[in-house]
């Protein structure tokens, strides 16, 4: 699936320096092929590629799954269920496809990622957190400079309600009580009335909309990767199929049958995973929507504002407050620190 995305972004932004006629993201005709440009042809030659060599389920990707090996002093035991550890994320930086034999919280307090799940995509905005639960198959990547504490959590330790993954707010207790256990030289008796805490506010953090189902099938899942390699463009469910070479009534019926949802629901929550990174930039969000494909900021605000009950500045600025209010700037300084000395990034 790396090859697709790969060939998506680099055939992306070919047809937007041509303006190809016959562009995959401009949604002609495919059968225009013979005379459109290279990029047009790098882009479809990369889903039939893709179309040819992908898994048709899941469990193919999962049985390539390996599981991550991380520093010692950062792996939960009996007498210490609960680690933290904190290191900044260069843009683009990424994990390949991993599980853990523990539970994980990864709270970035600045920056985005996004969080490949087996069967769905998660974008984690700054000063929320994503829940991973052990021996969950995952691959991050930092969609810029991000700045990450995770905490690492046993199993056994594990409280019942978190047995899948999810995108959270980070109440202030939350924050405060993550930023404790990213002390050194913490007891084992505070470590363990920290983590508690910790544990039992996550049961109790709101869910954000932020995931991306991703199907099975071969043709609906490469329709769904272009998608979210450039989801901004207005093309119709009968142009997009046409891509993957299947009637508009049968990847209606795919998405239905596979997603729950209807190709629109779908794209809707792609267009607001797409707009996160972007508001996170702090571009104009007159600019957010018309990249999005939105006639009006007005347009976008209300959809924003019925998925997140804010507005899409408000919502940005939350997570801000909370890391200028908390003083994290002085803490990523150290926590930088203490990663340098041991030389070692990773998930």
């Amino acid at each position: 699936m790396q090859r697709l995305w790969a060939g998506l972004h680099r055939a992306g932004d070919l047809c937007r320096r041509e303006h190809s006629p016959g562009c995959l993201y401009n949604g002609r005709d495919p059968r225009q092929v013979a005379t459109a440009g290279p990029a047009v042809r790098h882009a479809r030659a990369a889903i039939r590629t893709d179309l040819a060599m992908t898994p048709s389920t899941d469990s193919e990707l999962l049985s390539r799954a390996r599981f991550a090996e991380i520093p010692p002093e950062f792996e939960p035991t009996d007498t210490h269920p609960i680690r933290v550890r904190s290191r900044p994320m260069p843009a683009g930086w990424h994990t390949e496809r991993h599980a853990h034999a523990w539970a994980q919280v990864a709270y970035a307090s600045r920056g985005v990622l996004r969080v490949a799940t087996t069967g769905t995509t998660w974008m984690v905005p700054p000063s929320r957190a994503i829940w991973v639960p052990a021996h969950v198959t995952h691959e991050v990547v930092a969609v810029e400079d991000a700045f990450l504490r995770t905490l690492y959590i046993s199993e056994s330790t594990v409280p019942p309600g978190l047995d899948t993954p999810r995108v959270v707010e980070v109440s202030n207790l939350l924050r405060e009580v993550i930023a404790a256990l990213d002390t050194p030289g913490l007891s084992a008796a505070r470590e363990q009335l920290l983590g508690a805490l910790a544990l039992d506010e996550l049961t109790r953090s709101e869910p954000l909309p932020l995931s991306v189902p991703m199907p099975n099938e071969k043709r609906l899942r490469a329709l769904c990767e272009a998608v979210i390699a450039d989801p901004t463009h207005g093309e119709s469910l009968e142009q997009w199929a046409s891509t993957v070479g299947a009637s508009t009534r049968t990847i209606a019926r795919l998405f239905r049958q596979e997603l729950g949802v209807s190709f629109s629901q779908w794209r809707q929550q792609a267009i607001l995973a797409r707009a996160i990174p972007l508001l996170s930039q702090g571009r104009p969000l007159s600019h957010v929507a018309q990249e999005l494909g939105y006639q009006s900021q007005s347009a976008f605000s209300a959809m924003f504002r019925r998925a997140f009950g804010a507005s899409p500045r408000a919502f940005i600025e939350r997570g801000a407050e909370h890391r200028v209010d908390n003083g994290e700037q002085d803490d990523e300084e150290t926590a930088q620190d203490r990663d340098n000395s041991t030389g070692v990034i990773g998930l």
